[in-house]
């Protein structure tokens, strides 16, 4: 009987279709047409990284920067707590939108995806 209990009660067990997960990487990425891939490292990708490297749970961050466009993915610490992480999304948009008028002429964006 016992047996028989167990698993009717294990069938009736909640399930979560979609565990809570919080990802921790947001890509930015800016486009300067026209611009060389050593421009837009030195004029757009390193200073939105030196920029970036003030936030308080950075972990890393990989750049690339080509031709007229700059990818940089800023990955947050493990150790960052889940309900403080759209806050720093948005303090990161921050930084970078303060940052962004004074890139050069014709940069679009920086665009973010989080």
């Amino acid at each position: 009987m016992a047996t028989i209990f167990g698993m009717l009660a294990y069938t009736k067990l909640a399930q979560s279709e979609d565990p809570p997960f919080t990802f921790r990487v947001m890509v930015i990425r800016t486009f300067w047409p026209g611009a060389t891939a050593r421009q837009v490292q030195e004029e757009v990708t390193d200073r939105i990284a030196r920029k970036l490297q003030e936030t308080l749970y950075t972990d890393f961050m990989r750049s690339y920067s080509r031709p007229g466009e700059s990818l940089l993915f800023f990955q947050m610490k493990d150790s960052a707590p889940a309900k403080d992480v759209p806050e720093e999304w948005y303090q990161i948009r921050k930084k970078v939108g303060d940052i962004a008028a004074t890139l050069p002429s014709g940069v679009q964006g920086p665009f973010f995806n989080d």
